[in-house]
């Protein structure tokens, strides 16, 4: 019975390895536990008042959430074989009587105490196999510290990305560009700009699907808002007379609809067309439906 309840012990340990394996490493699109916190508290934002939502408070909250979630399981997940092992498998300080200081929240203090690499050193195991397996949790301990401070500083940086790529589109409607400004070489340029920029937020997305849920309100700094002009712009340079321009115009739609794909396959399941993956995007971060963005 002690054996079978490590083992739950040891199974809880490598699902939350898994899941840190998957969203640090090896980002899939088929979710995991972190995915599906970052989730959840996405939804809830959505049913929750404007304001809440547009204070930026999912995202960060989520990210708050997966590290702890991931401290925990491994913290919980080692004190369960630890537990099944004191007081006979560890050596208590001279204060400490062992048979008071055997029941399981001694034991995840043992966990907490080595996965925070403190060591403390009143309860200390013996064991000859506990003294291998302590160190190890310490070693996971200082990695997933390690990880998780890369993995936050590799998301601001997506963020900033995504935002000045939504910035520079605002920038290109507000300056009211014709079309046959667009039908020329620095047209070209200005599209194939957008195009490098709109690929560089598909890849952050592929890498750090957590940014996602990160709002980023309803401002020109909003992807969310602005991305359907870049559509726009697509569209109404696909027969200009500038061969620049016309390719230029191809490949803005290309970076387009791999955008919409990553969308739709990682974060929307609409399974529709790109116009209707861009407005679930909108809708998605809060920004109005088309029909109400024009009437404004």
């Amino acid at each position: 019975m002690n054996g079978l309840i490590s083992l739950v012990g040891v199974a809880v340990v490598l699902i939350i390895l898994r899941d840190v394996f998957h969203t640090l490493w090896h980002p899939t699109r088929h979710g995991g536990l972190s995915r599906i916190v970052m989730t959840a508290l996405w939804r809830l934002s959505s049913r929750t008042s404007p304001r809440w939502r547009a204070a930026g408070v999912a995202g960060p909250l989520g990210v708050a959430g997966v590290v702890a979630m991931w401290t925990c399981g491994v913290a919980l997940g080692w004190a369960v074989v630890y537990w099944q092992h004191m007081p006979e498998g560890f050596v208590f300080s001279s204060a400490l009587e062992p048979t008071q200081h055997s029941r399981p929240v001694d034991a995840l203090y043992v966990s907490l105490v080595t996965v925070a690499t403190l060591g403390l050193g009143d309860i200390a195991p013996a064991e000859g196999w506990l003294r291998i397996v302590a160190p190890l949790e310490a070693l996971v301990g200082f990695a997933l510290l390690t990880a998780t401070v890369s993995w936050v500083l590799g998301i601001f940086p997506a963020l900033a990305r995504r935002r000045t790529l939504a910035l520079r589109v605002c920038h290109l409607r507000r300056a009211g560009i014709t079309d046959e400004q667009l039908d020329s070489e620095a047209g070209a340029a200005a599209l194939d700009a957008l195009a490098a920029g709109i690929a560089g937020v598909s890849v952050d997305f592929a890498q750090y699907p957590e940014s996602y849920y990160f709002h980023d309100g309803t401002g020109d700094t909003s992807l969310a808002l602005s991305i359907g002009h870049a559509a726009e712009l697509a569209e109404r340079t696909r027969r200009a007379q500038h061969p620049g321009a016309r390719i230029a115009s191809l490949v803005l739609a290309a970076a387009l609809d791999d955008f919409a794909t990553v969308l739709d396959e990682r974060f929307l399941h609409t399974g529709k067309p790109r116009p209707e993956i861009l407005d679930a995007y909108a809708r998605d971060h809060g920004a109005a439906p088309p029909d109400k963005r024009a009437a404004r």
